[in-house]
C-alpha cells in the first residue's frame, strides 16, 4: 500500500492533525475574546464548528500518537471509511461556518461600515478569526483529500 503524506498513523498526519488542532483553537480564542460576538448567529455557529473540528482533530491526533507509539497500522478499509466520513463532514462544515461568518464581516465592515460607525465592535478580532477559520479548513480538505485517495486504493 502506498504511503501518503498525511496518512493515519504516519508522523505527517500527527503534524497536520495538530496544526488543524492548533488553528481552530486559536480561532475559537480569538472570536471568545472579542466583546459581543455572541449577538450574531454566524460567529456562534462557528465556534460550534471550530469546536467541533478542534475535538475530531484532536481525537485523530492522540490516535496516531498511540499508533506511532505502539507501531500499529491505521490503514484499513472501515478506519479509513470512518475517517473519510468525519473529515468530510467537519470540513463542509468548517467551510459552511467560515464563508457565513466571513459574509457577515463583509457586509458590515465594508458594505455597511457598520464597523466604523461602532467603534466598539471589534471587527479586527472577527476577521482575524474568521482567517484562522479559513486555515483550518484548508488543512482539513487536504487531510481529507489523503482519506479520499486513501481509501480509493483499497
Amino acid at each position: 500500500m502506498k504511503v501518503f503524506i498525511g496518512s493515519p498513523g504516519t508522523m505527517s498526519g500527527l503534524i497536520l492533525r495538530a496544526y488543524q488542532c492548533a488553528f481552530a483553537a486559536a480561532s475559537i480564542a480569538v472570536m471568545v475574546s472579542a466583546s459581543d460576538f455572541s449577538s450574531y448567529t454566524a460567529f456562534c455557529y462557528l465556534i460550534a464548528s471550530m469546536g467541533l473540528q478542534l475535538l475530531w482533530s484532536f481525537g485523530l491526533a492522540c490516535l496516531d500518537v498511540y499508533a506511532l507509539r505502539k507501531k500499529r497500522d491505521l490503514q484499513n478499509p472501515v478506519l479509513v471509511s470512518l475517517f473519510v466520513v468525519g473529515d468530510w463532514v467537519t470540513a463542509m462544515l468548517s467551510l459552511a461556518a467560515a464563508c457565513s461568518s466571513a459574509g457577515v464581516i463583509v457586509l458590515y465592515a465594508r458594505d455597511l461600515d457598520f464597523c466604523r460607525a461602532q467603534s466598539h465592535l471589534p471587527c479586527n478580532q472577527f476577521e482575524i478569526s474568521i482567517i484562522l477559520a479559513f486555515i483550518t479548513w484548508i488543512l482539513v480538505a487536504m487531510s481529507s483529500h489523503v482519506m479520499f485517495w486513501i481509501l480509493a486504493s483499497f
